[in-house]
């Protein structure tokens, strides 16, 4: 029981932090473009570079 008293308030601050980086990473913009790097790899260079 004694446990409890530690436990909840430390799960408590994790949900907070955890909440915290997923509202910064979303007005930071990682959510942005989810397609272009998936489809940037299949965009083929098939000309050969000048020297």
């Amino acid at each position: 029981m004694e446990s409890l008293f530690l436990l909840i308030p430390l799960s408590l601050v994790l949900v907070g932090v955890l909440v915290w980086i997923l509202r910064w990473s979303i007005k930071s913009g990682q959510f942005d473009d989810l397609d272009g790097p998936g489809e940037a790899i299949l965009m083929d260079d098939d000309t050969p570079k000048s020297k």
